[in-house]
């Protein structure tokens, strides 16, 4: 079994439950999404088999694929920000990496199915109002990095429709929980950087007032529906919404984070650009395909979020105004 970005957040929550049922994952994994002292933070110890490699690397990716009877395509580079700002590079990485993935997978005809992450970027946003998304909605990407899922999600139907293998679209929601560190220059990971500017004793910055809405998913809860994907019968030749069908806006998130440090201070800044006003999941076919549910609700996930920040402070980036040692 294949875990593309094994290594990183999802991946490696994704990777540790596969092990714990039994299964013997092999993560292939670029391992630079994150520094190595942050890398350290994953849980990812001795016993996992990972292979430092790009899923660009045909011989790389055939080599794993080879004999594999389940793939889970994870790996992309993911910061909608550094998506806008280097276009060339989510395209080399979420492209056309993914067309070496399906390649791969049709050569090597042992795949039963391949399980696809994407994200709700792709139903963009919402039409200028917040709404439900629902799975049978037309795709509207506002991003870069949206447009390219939007094109992998189309190209895994053309080439395995009719295969051997079957194939299962996941479309993330707002994914946060420990260990998520943010990076520079983005507005993804909220509760991680609004968590920890609050830590530092920074204003909490709400990018356009703080009134856009986020499907808080924690990652526990999300690495379960995945591998859940892998084996539901019913799940074959499905996209499906990963979400709590729940909405919370970014400001109530600041203000949540806000309960734990009485001194943190809410601000107003711009809105980015590609940053959607958002929407939250349709549940039906994660719940009747799937069988799951989402087990955090979003304050337990924040208040754990803070509560491991408070007790593991060397994960703040220098970048960020820290003084720790995990340098980004």
């Amino acid at each position: 079994m294949l875990v593309t970005g094994g290594g990183g957040l999802v991946g490696s929550r994704v990777m540790r439950l596969l092990t714990a049922v039994g299964a013997a994952p092999v993560a292939l994994d670029r391992m630079d999404a994150y520094p190595h002292s942050v890398r350290a933070l994953f849980g990812l110890d001795e016993s996992t088999r990972v292979v430092l490699g790009d899923v660009r690397e045909a011989a790389t990716v055939r080599a794993l694929v080879d004999g594999a009877d389940y793939v889970i395509h994870a790996a992309a580079y993911a910061d909608v920000a550094a998506c806008t700002r280097r276009p060339e590079v989510a395209f080399a990485a979420n492209v056309a990496g993914t067309q070496t993935i399906l390649q791969e997978v049709l050569t090597s005809r042992t795949v039963r199915r391949l399980v696809f992450v994407s994200s709700a970027s792709v139903y963009g946003d919402g039409g200028g109002s917040v709404s439900e998304f629902s799975e049978e909605q037309p795709t509207d990407p506002i991003s870069v990095y949206a447009n390219c899922k939007a094109w992998a999600e189309h190209q895994v139907r053309l080439m395995l429709a009719g295969s051997g293998t079957t194939f299962t679209v996941l479309r993330y929601f707002s994914v946060y929980g420990d260990p998520q560190v943010p990076k520079p220059g983005s507005h993804s990971w909220m509760v991680a950087c609004l968590s920890m500017r609050a830590q530092l004793g920074l204003p909490l910055l709400l990018h356009g007032g703080g009134h856009q809405v986020r499907d808080m998913v924690h990652v526990d809860d999300i690495a379960h529906a995945t591998v859940l994907a892998l084996v539901a019968d019913r799940a074959a030749g499905q996209t499906i919404n990963v979400g709590t069908g729940i909405p919370t806006t970014v400001r109530a998130i600041a203000q949540r984070i806000a309960g734990h440090y009485p001194a943190a201070q809410l601000v107003d800044a711009p809105r980015p650009e590609g940053d959607p006003l958002g929407g939250y999941a349709s549940t039906v076919r994660s719940r009747e395909l799937l069988g799951w549910q989402p087990r955090i609700v979003v304050d337990e996930g924040v208040d754990r979020y803070v509560a491991w920040l408070q007790a593991t402070p060397s994960a703040i980036p220098r970048w960020l105004g820290g003084t720790s040692v995990v340098a980004a």
